[in-house]
């Protein structure tokens, strides 16, 4: 299982949220190239990377810092947050970003991904954000009346072979991943899962590694030290 640490940006800092709440937006580190090597020490191989300030806004503002931690680690890095037309994926393509992933726009924009799966085929992902089964749009902020799963299957008739699952309720709450969702989406689609949102403790990953889910994202328990990264890595197999 391929296990991505997090870096979520806003104004430049490496900051958590709870819930997806921007008013619970905390800074949990200084610098994010030094957390990245950080996580390239553990023996990680991917980075998720968020721009929220880009998912709020559509205004990229952390481009430097994104590219710099790319440059500096080597690592992969998969990029989320903003990502909205031709144009944002060829500039991210530009930083030498490796999975670039489509949020908002895959639920109003469809057939952007469409085009952008033709042209970058799996090096695009989407984000299926869902708060009781409902996929959130705009930063988690916006409802959009669409049943995850119905979106899942959707996203995978188009062509998309990574889907990355966030259940917003419980996103930086360390309360453990939503299993039951997550595998409820396992028996829809036939896409590369990426488990986002929940993990609290080296138990969980080794629950969803044993569920077969291709990836999953390590973000505030990481910071809260409840996951040992290096351990998660050694028992999570080949990283790339």
């Amino acid at each position: 299982m391929i296990l991505e640490p997090a870096i979520d940006l806003k104004d430049q800092k490496v900051v958590r949220l709870h819930k997806g709440d921007f008013d619970t937006v905390h800074q949990v580190a200084d610098d994010p190239v030094t957390v990245a090597k950080d996580f390239s020490a553990a023996g990680a191989k991917v980075i998720h990377m968020v721009d929220l300030d880009g998912a709020r806004s559509g205004k990229r503002v952390n481009s430097d810092i994104i590219a710099r931690v790319i440059r500096e680690t080597g690592m992969r890095v998969e990029l989320g947050g903003g990502i909205r037309s031709m144009a944002d994926l060829e500039a991210v393509d530009a930083m030498g970003v490796w999975r670039m992933v489509i949020g908002s726009a895959a639920v109003t924009h469809p057939d952007f991904v469409k085009a952008a799966v033709e042209r970058y085929g799996d090096r695009i992902a989407v984000g299926v954000d869902a708060k009781n089964g409902e996929v959130k749009t705009a930063g988690w902020e916006a409802g959009s009346g669409l049943n995850y799963l119905d979106f899942a299957r959707q996203m995978e008739a188009i062509g998309v072979k990574t889907l990355i699952f966030t259940d917003i309720d419980t996103d930086g709450m360390l309360s453990g991943p939503s299993y039951q969702r997550l595998a409820a989406l396992q028996r829809a689609v036939s896409c590369q899962i990426v488990a986002s949102g929940g993990v609290s403790c080296n138990e969980d990953l080794v629950r969803l590694r044993e569920m077969g889910v291709y990836g999953a994202i390590i973000g505030k328990a990481y910071y809260a030290g409840t996951v040992d990264l290096a351990k998660a890595v050694r028992e999570g197999g080949p990283q790339c």
